[in-house]
């Protein structure tokens, strides 16, 4: 007896020991990190306790010199990305690529060349391509499936067999996926993605981590290994972009008063996991004005103070979900039980209450969050070309063309002026000038800007000071020539013009008192104020008069 006691001893000893021998996925993909010891199952991944085949699959440990000779021409490396932060209950993605030495590439077969015309050794030849790995021709002479020395080497470390999509003969790498104390594995090329559910993920930071493997003729290489930190949250994410119209630096969270601010509000839902949810926004724009409720994303808000204020956002999601099944309530115990009865006050047909399903299970309910705190100032809130005036000048003077702009603005004073000067077109910018200015009492002052060709030019004006700046547009034509000559020949021209426009307005004149009626109809009474319009128009051209009735013109500004 003592003797059986001894052998079955010796086994559990042996087993113990083949199993402490033994390759885990957890070993491969985490070392030194400890397994989840309870979690919910994610759909197509299984357990890091499964067995690793190293024979398969070598395992080599980080600084190992074979890493150096694994891949012809240099290191490959890895560059894994994830569209993280996760909703609870979306889908999660990660894209990896990888990144090849110097001129290797990955062509259309899924071999891989050295680029043409490439400096790297060694160069590819104009009339043939040269193969870093040529596994067309692998697959061609061996046909995968009719090597029946290969088909035990298209399993992935856990011996599952790779899947058969379209095209997997030339998927010629093993990407294994490790996360949550499970992994998943899956074939592919230069690039892999894939996503998974966080339904059953706990919420907060995890580690994604992932082995990427050669396929070979006997055995499979590690070409390179890669991590990232992905979250898991029960807050919606979103994120706030703010915009008005006359701040210069919309970074700064500095506003200007009585300015309309428009605030856009994107929610990160990459997987659409939100689409057939009712989503609402609540503000609080924090300057005593109340809350609103609105059913769109994007609103505006014009703060009348200025000062200091703490803007909220709260956002709700009501995301639909299918309905738990309806329980029946037990019916209320009658004297004689009543002791019983509450002595079985744990009974089965009691509902919990879940926080996030308050309408008994047909709903989710997520809410996001957004606070920031803004300084409203005062700020440039309008500018205004009152005046354009070409400067005359003598023949000594320069060729350049000079006009003097009469600006005027509202709100704060400004401290700089630029002009930029461009084609008709306002598309295409000639010349920019800023200058600082110093402006004590009323926003008016006189910018003098040269031109050094005659023709029609789109002008912008910018007022501006430390938060805030207007613009101001105008198209001016500008005359060549400095001297009274070719003032003279414009007067004598619109002479002319205007001595011909006389005789014809005395000819309609004499006509129309002609054959007038004594009584007009309606359509007459309105043909004659139609001529009555244009003789306006022509003494307006003709024989222009002063509009400006501005005080602040009669005495002349400072010109700029």
């Amino acid at each position: 007896m003592s003797g059986v006691r001894h052998h079955i001893r010796f086994l559990l000893l042996a087993e113990a020991v083949l199993c402490a021998a033994t390759t885990r996925f957890q070993d491969v993909l985490s070392p030194g990190r400890t397994s989840a010891t309870s979690y919910k199952q994610l759909q197509g991944w299984y357990s890091d306790q499964n067995k690793w085949n190293e024979k398969l699959y070598p395992v080599w440990e980080e600084g190992d010199p074979r890493w150096k000779d694994c891949w012809k021409g240099g290191r490959v490396t890895a560059r894994l990305a994830t569209d993280s932060p996760a909703l609870v209950g979306s889908n999660v993605t990660f894209v990896v690529t990888l990144q090849f030495p110097k001129c290797q590439k990955e062509d259309n077969d899924g071999n891989i060349i050295y680029e043409r015309n490439c400096t790297q050794d060694p160069p590819a030849l104009q009339d043939q391509q040269v193969y870093v790995y040529n596994w067309t021709e692998w697959v061609d002479n061996c046909a995968w499936e009719n090597c029946t020395s290969n088909r035990s080497y298209n399993v992935f470390p856990d011996g599952r067999p790779f899947p058969h999509y379209p095209g997997w003969r030339r998927r010629n790498f093993v990407y294994v996926f490790h996360t949550f104390g499970q992994y998943h594995q899956t074939t592919g090329r230069s690039s892999v993605k894939f996503s998974v559910n966080t339904a059953n993920i706990t919420l907060g930071k995890h580690v994604m981590a992932v082995s990427i493997y050669r396929r070979g003729h006997s055995a499979h290489f590690p070409v390179a290994k890669t991590r990232a930190v992905y979250l898991v949250t029960d807050k919606i994410p979103i994120v706030v972009s703010v915009f008005q119209k006359h701040d210069r630096n919309l970074s700064d969270s500095i506003y200007i008063k009585d300015s309309p601010i428009t605030f856009d509000v994107k929610i990160h839902d990459p997987s659409y996991y939100l689409n057939n949810s009712a989503i609402s926004y609540k503000w609080n724009f924090g300057d005593g004005s109340g809350l609103f409720v609105a059913s769109s994303s994007t609103t505006s808000h014009t703060y009348t103070l200025q000062g200091n204020f703490t803007l909220n956002l709260s956002v709700q999601a009501i995301i639909p979900v299918p309905c738990r099944p309806v329980i029946p309530t037990a019916p209320p115990p009658t004297s004689a039980v009543t002791t019983e009865a509450s002595s079985n006050s744990d009974s089965s047909t009691t509902v919990k209450s879940v926080e996030d399903n308050p309408d008994g299970g047909c709903h989710i309910y997520r809410n996001g969050y957004y606070s920031a705190d803004i300084s409203v100032v005062e700020g440039i809130l309008e500018v205004n070309i009152i005046q354009m005036t070409s400067i005359q000048k003598t023949e000594s003077q320069a060729e350049n063309s000079l006009v003097d702009f009469v600006v005027t603005c509202q709100g704060s004073l400004p401290t700089d002026v630029c002009t930029v000067v461009s084609d008709p077109t306002c598309q295409v910018t000639k010349s920019m000038v800023c200058d600082p200015i110093t402006v004590t009492d009323e926003c008016l002052l006189t910018i003098r800007r040269a031109f050094e060709e005659p023709g029609t030019y789109c002008i912008n004006i910018t007022l501006g000071d430390d938060t805030s700046q207007a613009l101001a547009s105008a198209l001016i034509s500008v005359n060549g020539g400095s001297s009274s000559g070719t003032t003279e020949g414009v007067f004598i021209f619109l002479g002319l013009l205007a001595v011909f426009a006389a005789i014809g307005a005395c000819v309609l004149y004499k006509r129309y008192k002609q054959y007038k009626p004594i009584e007009r109809s309606a359509g007459q009474a309105e043909h004659q104020e139609g001529l009555m319009a244009h003789l306006k128009n022509f003494k307006a051209i003709f024989f222009p008069s002063s509009t400006e009735k501005n005080p602040l013109l009669k005495s002349k500004p400072g010109i700029v």
